[in-house]
């Protein structure tokens, strides 16, 4: 508990302890003989436990919006007093707010299980000024392209790229993985990961607040901004709910005795105003205030803790309701990571020499096949033999190297330089290349599944997706053995990337009515469809500025698995939502109709009130454990 939590906590045990001392007081006749009145003996613990929830209520009028639990305790409490009810009074105030506290703690326990991702947020630099010392410094002050060392037990503070050193990362905090990422020179690195090992010299690459820990902070203490509709609609409901229980109380308390002392009969004004009172306390709507948010808070922290980063909680509740799950091929479904397993040159041409003209005209691409052409030469590139860089989105490079004009890329671009290559193999993606207009020779290159790929299916399946597609600019051989692999129904060949975009449109249009359409992909050259689908997932996004735009949920590491995980997630979560505002509503409207009927005294009130809401909120904190939920995945 925090202090504050702890100095209410001994208010209600010292108006608990009071208010039984009284009642001892009473039922031995001692407070017959007492010289004070019961009503100013009760009104000191009244005072001890409930008198902020007075302030709060005149706060309320006093700025014109009375309507919150806060005035409808003030009235039903004091209304208790002036007839005389001051036990059942002081007893209202005191478990209203024993409730309060519990949902108090309970938010709090919320709030710390998204501390453990906060905790990626670094105290400070180790800054390298020019004459090799070192000063520890504020991760703001650090200018891009600076060197920063990072010791063993420290978190790195900023994404760079290594100078000097060999290391093991653990990036637990960000990709909910617990196995450690070894890293050496060269190699980027990513701000919140923690060096277990060797000393670090990095270069950085990016202020402080245009880093992944900064960027992803932001987007979960952010996630609250964007409510679910279930959210929207108890904030509406309380809107209207709350003003119309008190004017229905006003006219309870009322209306009866009026008609009865017409009809010329005893109108027990008394009576009618402690049913009224009673009403008041079972209307308090703060099962349903407190406990929706709280789920919603719940799971969202749940699934950050597993490395699932949900923008908002409109996001996690309509994953639950998707039906269509559309991914990317390469760096979604694949490893991204492709190999050489085949040079083949045109008759009269060099083997050797295609292949180094190959990586010599991909030398500035990062893409991941460029990566490979380039491993695969596996000799030093000098940048200086290659100009005239051009990237043709769908088709490939063309550049000039050593002064004469390479094409490389796949057969839709040498059918655009008007020339035919021969057929490759089907199992595999072919590079072809053209030297001056005329056809080189091709190079075969392969990707890898990921282990977790065809279990990723299995569980969205069981998990009730019905379409599974998957999205490639490959040939229709390869997308056809990559979908026959993975158990994937349906999938869509040779596509450009504006393509993926009309298939996802095509798509929407058959989706069933109530049911929503998630895209997977890399989030590098996927921001378009992870815009338009109605959910955006970007896997492997560690580090992606791409990514974190334009998806809804971020999945901080490689694993498709995860999909399904954020989808069991989201259902229960929902699930949570719905039992408490049936289970809510449902006791509510019982106790409101014998309330009014007078068959319900201030103690049921308390239970429909207080029991209630920590029943609720009790509910709501299971959408932060998702522990079980891993271990199913087989992510535990």
């Amino acid at each position: 508990m925090n202090p504050k939590q702890k100095k209410m906590l001994y208010r209600i045990i010292a108006a608990a302890v009071l208010i039984l001392l009284i009642q001892a007081a009473a039922a031995t006749g001692a407070l017959l003989a007492a010289p004070v009145p019961a009503a100013f003996l009760y009104l000191v613990p009244y005072l001890v436990v409930g008198w902020d929830v007075l302030v709060k209520a005149a706060k309320g009028v006093k700025n014109r919006q009375p309507f919150d639990e806060c005035f409808l305790m003030a009235v039903a409490t004091v209304g208790a007093f002036a007839l005389g009810e001051y036990m059942e009074g002081c007893a209202v105030i005191l478990f209203y707010q024993v409730g309060e506290l519990f949902q108090s703690v309970a938010v709090g326990k919320s709030r710390r299980n998204i501390a453990a991702l906060m905790d990626i947020r670094p105290d400070y630099a180790n800054l390298e000024k020019p004459d090799g010392s070192f000063e520890r410094v504020d991760p703001d002050e650090v200018e891009p392209g600076a060197v920063i060392v990072v010791e063993p037990g420290e978190k790195v503070p900023i994404d760079g790229v290594i100078l000097e050193g060999a290391s093991t990362l653990n990036t637990a905090a960000l990709t909910g993985e617990s196995l450690p990422r070894e890293v050496k020179a060269g190699d980027e690195v990513v701000s919140g990961c923690v060096n277990l090992s060797g000393l670090l010299r990095v270069r950085t690459t990016r202020a402080f607040g245009e880093s992944t820990v900064s960027r992803i902070l932001d987007l979960v203490e952010n996630s609250s901004m964007k409510k679910a509709r279930a959210e929207n609609f108890i904030t509406r409901f309380a809107r209207v709910y709350t003003p119309a229980v008190c004017y229905s109380a006003l006219a309870l308390a009322f209306l009866p005795p009026l008609v009865l002392l017409l009809a010329g009969r005893d109108a027990a004004f008394g009576d009618w105003i402690y049913r009224a009172l009673t009403f008041l306390v079972i209307s308090c709507p703060c099962a349903l205030v407190i406990s929706i948010p709280l789920s919603f808070f719940g799971g969202i922290g749940g699934a950050s803790t597993c490395g699932i980063l949900v923008k908002g909680s409109t996001y996690l509740e309509e994953l639950s309701r998707t039906g269509t799950v559309v991914f990317d091929k390469t760096g979604t479904l694949t490893r991204g990571v492709f190999e050489v397993t085949g040079v083949f040159p045109a008759p009269g041409m060099d083997k050797d020499l295609l292949l180094e003209t190959a990586a010599l005209a991909e030398s500035y691409s990062k893409h991941p096949i460029s990566q490979s052409l380039k491993k695969a030469f596996g000799k030093a590139l000098d940048p200086a033999r290659v100009s005239g860089v051009e990237e043709l989105g769908g088709y490939g490079i063309t550049a000039r190297v050593d002064g004469k004009a390479v094409a490389v890329g796949n057969a839709r671009l040498m059918e655009k330089l008007g020339l035919t290559p021969p057929p490759a193999s089907e199992s595999a993606t072919a590079i072809y290349l053209a030297i001056e207009g005329a056809y080189a020779g091709y190079i075969l290159i392969s990707d890898v599944v990921k282990p977790s790929a065809a279990k990723a299916i299995a569980a969205l399946k069981r998990a009730g997706v019905r379409r599974t597609v998957m999205l490639t600019g490959d040939t229709q051989a390869v997308a056809q053995a990559v979908a026959g692999q993975l158990g994937i129904t349906e999938y869509r060949a040779g596509l450009l990337p504006e393509d993926k975009v009309t298939q996802v449109e095509a798509l929407l249009a058959e989706k069933a009515p109530r049911e929503n359409l998630a895209f997977v992909g890399d989030g590098i050259n996927d921001a378009p469809v992870l815009s338009r689908a109605d959910i955006g997932i970007a896997m492997g996004a560690l580090g992606s500025d791409a990514a974190i735009e334009a998806a809804d949920i971020v999945l901080m590491d490689d694993d498709p698995a995860r999909i399904a995980l954020a989808m069991d997630i989201s259902r229960r979560t929902v699930r949570i939502v719905y039992q408490n505002i049936v289970f809510a509503l449902a006791i509510k409207a019982a106790c409101l109709l014998l309330g009014a009927l007078g068959l319900a005294g201030m103690w049921l009130a308390i239970f429909a009130d207080v029991g209630v809401m920590v029943l609720a909120v009790l509910n709501a904190t299971r959408a932060l454990y998702t522990k079980d939920l891993a271990r199913r995945n087989g992510l535990a």
